[in-house]
Formats: C-alpha cells, sequence, structure tokens
C-alpha cells in the first residue's frame, strides 16, 4: 500500500467516527426538540422543564456544528498529500502507536486486513495538546518522551 493509500484509509476511518458523533448529536438535538414540543403548552413564563430541554437543544446544536466543521477541515486534509515531516495534516507511526495530527476527536479505528485483529487504532490530536507539541516538526528517525514513555518515529505519511 502507497503512502497515500494508507494517509486516504486512516482519513476516511476519522471521516467516519466524526459521522457518527455528527449523527448522536443531531438525533440528540431533534429529541430534546420533540420532548418539549410534547411537553405542551407553556405553562407559565418560567417553565423550568422547557429551559431545560432547549438548552439540551442548544448544546447539541452547537455539537453539531463543531462536528460539520471538523469534517470539513477532514474533507480538506483528503486532498492535501502525504508528509515528510510531523506537522498539522500528518498522520505519524511511531513503534508504539498511530497519530493523526488535525482535530481533536480522540481515539478511533482503521480497520487493517494485515493486523491480527482486523483493526488498528489511531489517535486524532489537535494542535493543544502536548503530544502534538512532542511531534512537531520531526521525522522518520526522531525519538521523543511523552508520559516517561520513549517513542520513535518509524513513518508520517
Amino acid at each position: 500500500m502507497t503512502r497515500e493509500e494508507k494517509r486516504v484509509k486512516v482519513i476516511n476511518a476519522c471521516i467516519a467516527h466524526q459521522q457518527h458523533i455528527a449523527n448522536v448529536a443531531k438525533q440528540e438535538m431533534d429529541s430534546a426538540q420533540q420532548q418539549s414540543n410534547d411537553y405542551g403548552a407553556n405553562v407559565d413564563r418560567y417553565d423550568s422543564y422547557r429551559t431545560k430541554m432547549m438548552r439540551a437543544r442548544d448544546m447539541y446544536a452547537k455539537q453539531l456544528s463543531n462536528a460539520n466543521a471538523s469534517l470539513r477541515y477532514l474533507q480538506e486534509a483528503l486532498r492535501m498529500p502525504p508528509f515528510d515531516r510531523a506537522e498539522h495534516g500528518a498522520i505519524v507511526v511511531t513503534d508504539k502507536q498511530q497519530f493523526f495530527l488535525s482535530i481533536g476527536v480522540g481515539k478511533f479505528v482503521v480497520k487493517d486486513p494485515s493486523s491480527p485483529t482486523g483493526m488498528q487504532y489511531c489517535f486524532a490530536i489537535s494542535a493543544q495538546t502536548p503530544i502534538y507539541l512532542a511531534l512537531k516538526g520531526k521525522t522518520v528517525g526522531d525519538s521523543f518522551i511523552i508520559n516517561g514513555i520513549p517513542q520513535t518515529i518509524k513513518e508520517i505519511f
């Protein structure tokens, strides 16, 4: 598999993970709206249950907006060429784990038939994390220590 194919595979897995997050936020937002509507007519101006449902709806709407913005970034990342240096948009494989330097969504699964389990894990991390700062600017063969654990970069794409 080429570097470009590996890159597309990881980014598509991250997109699927982020799309799931967006779908859940949309479902919860719609559910909160429906619960508010089903509650009936306003009893009074300070109806605490309806206020609670509207706050929940607004919170999920914000989560949905953030998820959609992240999805747009990931779509743009698909058009980027493979990287030779650890920077925003790169995928960095160390001797211990794999990182996607992009948005902060955490751990997601990448299907990998060559792996004994048929999958591998990748961590999508944002530029504000200590791991990102430790990786930034490094190249293949460089080492770094995070949380007292030494790691060596095996591949960047």
